[in-house]
């Protein structure tokens, strides 16, 4: 059956640097998650176009370990791999090393680490006919740059021999993100290169051995929409995949900038998950697209129309364990929030960490996946002194987020205020007076501006604030991560006085 669907990424919002493995019918996905917990979601699919989250493969302190990590650090480029029944995910926590873990079930809980003695980042496994295992990654801070490699030992983590340098790429700077696969006898080494940004590249080398020599595709790269006017930029940190039937495919990251006139373009949903098809070339070279280019439209004859998995646009809370699509900033304290003590809320206890601080904040956020979409919560909260505060945020980093909250002043009581933080600036930009301690806070998203509200009680929305959505770019910003619209409550330096309760958080995409 054809299928025919626009290039828009195929797992929306801050979900970058995609692995994937099949399992006989089955499609399983992993992304990064840099400083955010739980660590490394990971889909389900049946047709590579429609993903549904299942778990995470990082769900303990045992194996998540994020104190004091700073924004864009922590979990890095993870690579899945299924072999001799069991799923095994490698990756890089920057702040301590490189580890893998394995389960038996993707959406089950998985190991502690095992971790490996391995210079640089991007680890990756290849599971070989004759049985040997490799690791590959870049270059340790010593080395030469470029892809090294060692055999590994999996019940262990022992590395089994020395670090070899396989390539050096094509030229461009950063090679990272390396795969290596075996077809029809040959081993290709693909990799990323020009880093993460506009220059992103994918790029390919084969050999008749797993140790080399390699030998650069003379086409490289062979995806890359650097130096052009599509819609998609920064193609790259590719994996491959064989259907059953034969056809091969690639998903990899890319970013949907939006151009803001005599300015420069822009892009805060983050780094997003595609889907493009690959062909081989009469010499044997894979061809990602259309020579090396996405196309706006694909019709591909070999992907089964699967079921569309649309997430729950609202969440009352009623369930005992959070959804999937949330996430804490870096390890969450236990005490901070409760789906237990008043059930049917979420319950949030301020501490003296705020977001403008590297910690871990009485905090839970999702991520913004459309340009178009609202975003609002009922929030009952009653503060007793200054600096309690609870509410809304838009959220990119420590340095760059807005908020609209419940809090209190000496003066006049309860207030609702609207403030941005851009850098080292930050404004209480409008304040108002209201009535009780019940209050619904929103936002309206479109592609260069969030604008928020409030409403009390069966009351009418009243517009309060706006904010660029520029502001909290990348470009801007900084970091590898994306924005999240996120519940939160501080004390603002102590302890919050009194609990923030959550009634409901909806997400609808416009």
């Amino acid at each position: 059956m054809s299928v025919t669907f626009l290039q828009e990424p195929v797992i929306p919002g801050f979900y970058p640097d995609p692995s994937l493995c099949r399992v006989g019918s089955d499609y399983y996905l992993v992304t990064s998650t840099f400083h955010y917990s739980p660590g490394v979601p990971i889909f389900h699919s049946r047709d590579l176009v429609h993903w549904r989250q299942i778990g995470h493969c990082l769900t303990r302190r045992s194996q998540l370990v994020l104190d004091g990590c700073r924004s864009s650090l922590g979990n890095w480029a993870p690579t899945l791999r299924y072999h001799n029944g069991k799923f095994y995910m490698i990756t890089t926590n920057v702040n301590i090393g490189s580890f893998y873990v394995w389960s038996e079930k993707p959406e089950a809980p998985w190991s502690d680490p095992v971790w490996v003695d391995w210079l640089g980042i991007d680890p990756s496994l290849f599971f070989d006919e004759d049985g040997r295992v490799y690791i590959t990654g870049t270059a340790g801070p010593e080395e030469p740059v470029g892809i090294y490699q060692s055999e590994i030992d999996m019940e262990t983590g022992k590395i089994l021999t020395e670090r070899r340098l396989l390539w050096s790429g094509s030229g461009g700077h950063a090679p990272e993100g390396p795969h290596m696969y075996r077809v029809d006898g040959m081993y290709y080494l693909m990799i990323a290169e020009g880093g993460t940004e506009y220059g992103h590249m994918v790029t390919i080398a084969r050999a008749n051995s797993p140790y080399g020599p390699f030998e650069g595709n003379p086409d490289n790269p062979i995806l890359s929409h650097r130096s052009t006017n599509h819609s998609i930029q920064a193609t790259g940190h590719a994996d491959l995949v064989q259907m059953e039937d034969g056809s091969w495919w690639a998903l990899f990251l890319g970013i949907r900038p939006v151009s803001v006139p005599f300015v420069g373009r822009y892009h805060h949903l983050g780094r997003e998950t595609f889907l493009a098809p690959v062909t081989w070339s009469a010499e044997g070279w894979p061809v990602i697209g259309d020579q090396s280019k996405m196309t706006e439209r694909l019709t591909a004859q070999t992907l089964i129309q699967g079921d569309e998995y649309l997430p729950v646009s609202i969440d009352n809370f009623d369930s005992t364990q959070l959804q999937l699509c949330w996430n804490f900033l870096r390890n969450p304290k236990s005490g901070d929030w409760s789906l237990d003590e008043r059930p049917g809320w979420l319950a949030l206890h301020g501490s003296a960490t705020t977001l403008n601080d590297i910690g871990s904040p009485a905090f839970i956020g999702r991520r913004q996946q459309h340009f178009n979409c609202t975003s609002s919560t009922f929030l009952s909260f009653n503060p007793l002194r200054e600096g309690d505060e609870a509410g809304l945020t838009v959220y990119m980093n420590e340095h760059y987020h807005y908020e609209i909250a419940l809090t209190y002043d000496s003066k006049i009581g309860r207030k609702v205020i609207f403030r941005r933080r851009i850098g080292s600036l930050w404004k209480i930009e409008l304040e108002a007076k209201v009535k009780g301690s019940s209050i619904i806070l929103g936002l309206d998203a479109e592609p260069s501006t969030y604008s928020f509200y409030y409403a009390e009680p069966n009351g009418e929305k009243i517009p309060f604030g706006a904010g660029e959505c520029s502001m909290l770019s990348t470009e801007v910003a900084g970091g590898f991560t994306g924005v999240y619209f996120g519940l939160y409550a501080t004390g603002n330096g102590e302890l919050c006085s009194v609990p923030a309760y959550f009634d409901w958080f909806e997400y609808t995409q416009q």
